[in-house]
């Protein structure tokens, strides 16, 4: 158990500027494992049974696009805002702007510019195969619609970072009492994920009732799901929390009890996510999937929903934690190009599916080769662009 006179001390310790240390290896290959999963949902999502855009369908895909879908964007923030308290403390606010706007809003602009363009142009290719990039690229800036596919998450993430700084200067120690959560998480995970739930419980479900799944924010390229957003800043600050402290007092502590029961918070997590599916069964067969879904529906479902978010968010930090691979492993290889991964897939991906989209094949077979392609050449074409000098600074 944690002393009196320990827990009195992690208030400071949140705050204060970290000294330089080496990077978490859990960490780091959690957040590129994740980069791969979102290349894997982008992969299979023209092949569910469901929605499936493709000739060919698997119902098997949509197992794993539930999945995905339910959390890996919100992990996603949770990792990103791990480092932030400490990054914001050991920089002027003038520095730490100008390398937000470096690292994310650069390119966001070039990716809204060139990226997201190329990639949707297979889409509209397919639908006139007479049109032009040119003049599918024009209409896009001008008249719209403009989507900003996976890149939201950049701009967002962007906004996030510039509102812990000004939190920051408002109080460093807005963080503490989450982070004294995570320090008992150290011997009671439990009592961390009790505290992730209920706080996704209050930020998302009531969004979730008022805007629906389907609403969408959007001006121009700048665009994010409406029943989201607080869920999404909620991960993010709560990551924010458990990253002012040191990680191996806390529940990402590699000696804790996270990654001993790593096993218990699989079991944990199928629960919500065997609970989602009988939503949708109810949804289907027995409500007959009517638009607008009753709130009641919303209630039940988006409370499965934060749960099973919370809850492999765990699992798989937990078997990250445990492992004691070391390395390089396939992931250490491509940590330091997952972020350019991140960024230059989309395009790959679609583009891809376009030519595959004639051939008969089983949808197994699209998506294998679909996601092992477009793994190949996101990371063979970021390795690339990270050569160009000043490049490795933004990627």
């Amino acid at each position: 158990m944690i002393t009196m006179s320990h827990s009195a001390t992690i208030g400071a310790e949140a705050h204060a500027a970290p000294k330089s240390k080496a990077r978490n290896l859990s960490l780091d290959r959690a957040r590129t494992f994740l980069t791969l999963v979102v290349l894997l949902h982008h992969a299979v999502i023209p092949y569910t049974h469901f929605g499936h855009t493709d000739p060919a369908s698997w119902a098997g895909f949509d197992v794993i696009v539930l999945a995905t879908d339910s959390f890996f964007m919100a992990m996603f923030f949770f990792l990103s805002g791990l480092f932030t308290w400490p990054g914001i403390a050991r920089k002027a606010p003038s520095v730490f702007l100008r390398d937000r706007l470096l690292r994310l809003g650069l390119p966001f602009v070039i990716a809204a510019f060139t990226v997201i363009p190329l990639a949707y142009y297979a889409i509209a290719l397919r639908q006139e195969p007479e049109l032009t990039f040119a003049s599918f690229w024009w209409k896009t800036v001008t008249a719209g619609p403009w989507p900003s596919g996976p890149i939201w998450f950049v701009w967002v993430l962007l906004a996030f970072d510039l509102t812990a700084s000004l939190l920051y200067r408002v109080s460093a120690h807005l963080v503490d009492p989450v982070n004294r959560i995570s320090v008992r998480g150290f011997e009671q995970p439990a009592l961390f994920w009790l505290l992730l739930a209920a706080i996704s419980v209050i930020v998302y479900v009531p969004a979730l009732v008022y805007f629906g799944a389907n609403k969408w924010f959007e001006f121009g390229p700048f665009s994010v799901q409406a029943s989201r957003i607080l869920l999404y800043f909620a991960y993010f600050f709560i990551g924010v929390s458990v990253g002012a402290a040191n990680f191996d007092r806390g529940v990402l502590s590699a000696e804790g009890q996270l990654p001993k029961t790593r096993w218990l918070w699989v079991v944990v997590t199928l629960i919500p996510y065997c609970l989602m599916w009988g939503m949708i069964y109810i949804k289907r067969e027995i409500l007959g999937n009517p638009d607008p879904l009753p709130h009641w529906y919303h209630v039940f479902y988006g409370t499965f929903l934060v749960l099973f978010s919370a809850s492999i968010l765990l699992a798989i930090l937990a078997f990250f934690l445990h492992s004691k691979a070391p390395g390089p492993t396939l992931l250490d290889r491509m940590q330091a190009d997952a972020y350019g991964m991140f960024l230059v897939h989309y395009p790959i991906a679609l583009w891809i599916q376009y030519a595959l989209f004639d051939y008969a094949w089983p949808a197994i077979a699209k998506a294998a080769i679909g996601f092992v392609l477009t793994a190949i050449l996101s990371w063979g074409l970021t390795a690339a662009l990270r050569k160009i000098p000043g490049a490795s600074h933004v990627l």
